[in-house]
């Protein structure tokens, strides 16, 4: 049918990019740890590795979001150029990560770390 060949055609066209996506939010995750070492380290556990695989889950299932544009796009858009707004769609899909992922990270997990962080010891 129509639709399962525009299935086909989404999970093509996003299931290579997902890498880029998770790249890009991977980039900006380690330029807050590397940038803010000394803050981050408390954080970084195995008791809160379970927190950013649930982040990870949750970020992928936001990029799954372009299949709710993809798929209907495809089926009223018909032709030979039906495809162009693809690039832009990722484009503004990856900054609205980065974006939230942003506000996540310095609105919320930065300032309660702090709370994990040993008291600091007065000088001796």
């Amino acid at each position: 049918t129509q639709v399962s060949s525009s299935v086909r055609d989404a999970v093509k066209y996003w299931e290579p990019r997902r890498a880029v996506y998770n790249g890009v939010l991977v980039v900006q995750f380690a330029v807050w740890v590397v940038v803010t070492w000394p803050h981050f380290r408390p954080a970084l556990t195995l008791g809160n590795l379970a927190r950013l695989v649930v982040l990870v889950v949750l970020a992928n299932l936001c990029y799954c979001c372009a299949y709710v544009v993809d798929i209907p796009l495809q089926e009223t858009i018909r032709g030979t150029d039906r495809r162009p707004w693809r690039l832009p769609l990722l484009i503004v899909g990856i900054v609205l990560a980065l974006l939230i992922a942003q506000y996540w990270i310095g609105d919320e997990i930065y300032p309660s770390v702090v709370s994990l962080a040993p008291p600091e010891r007065p000088p001796t």
